[in-house]
């Protein structure tokens, strides 16, 4: 299935290039979203959200263009994103977010809305809402501080805060709070070191993902990106699991 996916996203990247006229600046960037929802979740293992689904805001630097991404996971799931910008200036801009994810079945497993606020200097918020079919909703609110950037270093800070509602009656509303590290050398190699916390279910979930930029223009990207993921109760403890996947990341020029 992966396979299958893989060369559908390799055929998009090829499609997109030639359907699309360059315009945009040659320091134009593109953002990633990923999402880890399964078919049926279960709290042990899928109930929470990766928190790198919803803390990926921007690229570093504001940003005026419609901005589309595909990503294909290792275990078969996918995920389809959108930020369209509504109103901005020279220093904030503030965008639209939308997201469809599928699991390995192609089958729809969550829906996601939301605005995001991005500053020049390559901070950013974000409240996100996602619906699962079946299970309840996540809201969340993320917030990005760039540390440190110049021509071949980028650093940044990430946090964020889930409220888990979920459509069981005997299942309580709870929260999720984590963050994580990123660091970008020359837009080309990268790396992030992450953490969430559930105090109601006394879990804890850790990653640490690496990112390379296989191809870049002014409007086109692709990443492969690989690392390892693991969750800690007082009853079970998982082994650090491989993932990896690819992004198709394309922006489009507004007229405004």
């Amino acid at each position: 299935m992966f396979s299958y996916k893989l060369i559908l996203g390799l055929v998009l990247v090829v499609s997109a290039s030639a359907r699309y006229v360059v315009f945009e600046d040659p320091e134009g960037e593109s953002y990633v979203v990923i999402n880890q929802a399964e078919d049926e979740p279960h709290f042990e293992e899928d109930a929470l959200p990766d928190y790198e689904h919803f803390v990926q805001l921007a690229s570093p630097r504001v940003r005026r263009q419609t901005q589309g991404t595909l990503t294909l996971n290792s275990d078969g799931s996918s995920s389809m994103g959108i930020k369209v910008p509504i109103e901005g200036n020279d220093k904030n801009v503030l965008s639209a977010l939308g997201s469809f994810d599928h699991n390995a079945q192609l089958k729809p497993s969550s829906r996601s809305i939301g605005l995001a606020l991005d500053n020049v200097n390559g901070h950013g918020l974000s409240v996100v809402k996602e619906t699962i079919p079946g299970m309840g909703e996540r809201l969340t609110g993320a917030g990005k501080l760039n540390v440190f950037h110049n021509d071949n270093h980028d650093v940044n800070a990430k946090a964020f805060i889930t409220r888990n509602k979920f459509d069981f009656p005997d299942v309580p509303n709870f929260n999720t709070v984590g963050g994580g590290v990123d660091y970008t050398f020359k837009d080309k190699i990268g790396a992030s070191l992450g953490m969430a916390n559930t105090p109601f279910l006394d879990r804890k979930d850790y990653s640490a993902m690496g990112n390379l930029n296989v191809f870049r223009n002014p409007t086109t990207s692709l990443d492969f990106n690989a690392g390892f993921k693991k969750f800690e109760t007082p009853v079970f403890k998982s082994n650090w699991e491989p993932n990896f996947g690819l992004t198709f990341s394309k922006t489009f020029p507004n007229r405004w």
